[in-house]
């Protein structure tokens, strides 16, 4: 078909073409592959934390090393959002996120095979790398592929599958560890990802405006990865040794040396990676400081939980899934009757106020955790669910709205970015404070065998640490008006 010649839609072979011209004319196909790949990176990003005190066992090391399946696969995830976001804009948005489903499942079936550790953490590497093509571009194919008329409501179904996902990792997880083994939380992604394959190869036959030529800020590009890397490294370094080694701060120095490249080079760059002039906004600023903070605490929880319900009460990992079920259920509820409130009474009063609600539920968290009160644990992340809940959507309409229209798509990939490297220093920061204290009280084994009491006290105090980011989190959206 030549879509330059004049068409009469009146013959019923020309009308024939016109619809399969239209852009929209497979829009649910795609919405459902859309969804599904979404759905299954956001699963897989959640499901490992469950999985990890058996990881841990399976390979007989600490959690220092074990925990870098979690952390290599959000800090890869995290370093290419904006990189593999300028890349589709020269591939083509349809042809990358093609590319991402056929990465994503074949390195989950790379990652089941793993002999050893270090294998896993590589192969969650290249999954990381996958899981970024899916969701730098989710939001923008769906979009372009939807009528303006209905892409309000796909978009809510976007948002509604990352609550489900969050939602369906935990149980996935314990259900699926308890009966047939961590490995096959990564087997479970190939026939999904061989059916999703299938389908975009019919589908995803989508006309695109691409540019000419990549214009990617491949220093910028470099200078972030290196950096964000370089953090992981030495907080890793941190929770292997307990110590300040040489490799900490050999992996600082490179840190802030990337950190001052990349800063230096962005603001001379005509064409940079990420527009820094941004930052000098507080109203922008403030907020996106906030998501870094909140992600961070969240992931400290989401690391060190598993092993409390596992190592002080003695839960198998199906009921560790079933307890965190609790929070990201409340959220679905809760978020989107906040985002209902702040549409009619737009004020930064319901992100101050969730976050104080987070506070106090890890306060309760880091008490009961020493007594062990269950019922005052699920009331705790009843409270978080609800507290992260209404902070969600103000924070995220004010860094949205601090910006001109021109540069929304810049705030919403800092969103993404900020979310996921919080997710990734949670889990770095909630490694080091427990292992720091296990090996202050002298002892060097296994965190799921430590002892209860030990175990208990450690973690009480990380809640505790917890509940002070949040803190810091309520006075930043007290004063970034």
């Amino acid at each position: 078909m030549n879509p330059e010649r004049a068409m009469n839609p009146n013959n019923p072979s020309d009308g024939e073409k016109v619809r399969a011209a239209s852009p929209f004319r497979h829009r649910y196909a795609v919405l459902f592959i859309v969804l599904a790949s979404v759905l299954m990176a956001v699963i897989d990003g959640t499901v490992v934390n469950i999985a990890l005190p058996s990881m841990t066992r399976f390979f007989s090391v600490d959690l220092s090393d074990s925990q870098w399946t979690i952390t290599a696969y959000l800090i890869t995830m995290t370093s290419l959002l904006l990189v593999f976001g300028k890349v589709s804009e020269y591939v083509g948005r349809a042809r990358l996120f093609f590319v991402g489903i056929i990465v994503f499942t074949a390195s989950s079936l790379a990652c089941g095979l793993s002999a050893g550790l270090p294998e896993l953490i590589l192969f969650r590497v290249i999954q990381g790398a996958g899981a970024a093509m899916l969701f730098s571009i989710s939001s923008a194919l769906i979009f372009a592929t939807t009528p303006p008329a209905e892409r309000g409501r796909a978009m809510g179904y976007l948002g509604a599958t990352v609550a489900i996902g969050s939602i369906a990792g935990p149980i996935v997880g314990g259900f699926v560890v308890d009966s047939l083994g961590w490995q096959y939380i990564f087997f479970i992604n190939i026939p999904i990802g061989i059916l999703l394959i299938a389908s975009a190869a019919a589908y995803f036959r989508i006309d695109e405006k691409r540019t000419t030529s990549l214009s990617l800020d491949w220093q910028g590009s470099a200078a972030m990865v290196a950096m964000f890397v370089a953090l992981i490294m030495a907080l890793g370094s941190l929770a292997d040794t307990g110590i300040i080694t040489p490799a900490a701060i050999i992996s600082g120095a490179i840190f802030l040396g990337a950190l001052a490249l990349f800063i230096w080079h962005e603001r001379r760059c005509p064409a940079p990676l990420l527009d820094l002039s941004v930052f000098s906004h507080r109203a922008f600023l403030f907020p996106v400081i906030a998501v870094v903070l909140v992600f961070v605490a969240n992931f400290m929880m989401a690391v060190v939980g598993p092993f409390y319900f596992e190592g002080v009460l003695g839960y198998r990992p199906s009921q560790v899934g079933l307890v965190f079920l609790v929070t990201p259920a409340v959220m679905v509820i809760v978020a989107p009757v906040a985002g209902s409130l702040y549409d009619r009474h737009p004020t930064r009063n319901y992100a101050a106020l969730g976050m104080s609600i987070t506070a106090i539920s890890f306060l309760i968290l880091s008490y009961c955790a020493i007594t062990r009160n269950v019922p005052g644990i699920i009331v705790a992340f009843v409270l978080f669910g609800t507290g992260v809940g209404l902070f969600q959507s103000p924070n995220n309409t004010a860094i949205l709205s601090a910006l001109p229209k021109e540069q929304l798509s810049t705030a919403s990939s800092v969103i993404a970015t900020s979310r996921n490297l919080g997710m990734a220093l949670g889990v770095s920061l909630g490694s080091i404070l427990l292992s720091f204290q296990l090996m202050a009280a002298g002892y060097g084994g296994d965190v799921i065998t430590a002892d209860p009491a030990l175990l208990a006290v450690s973690i009480s105090r990380i809640m505790a640490v917890c509940a002070c980011l949040c803190g810091i989190v309520v006075l930043l959206s007290l004063l970034d008006r």
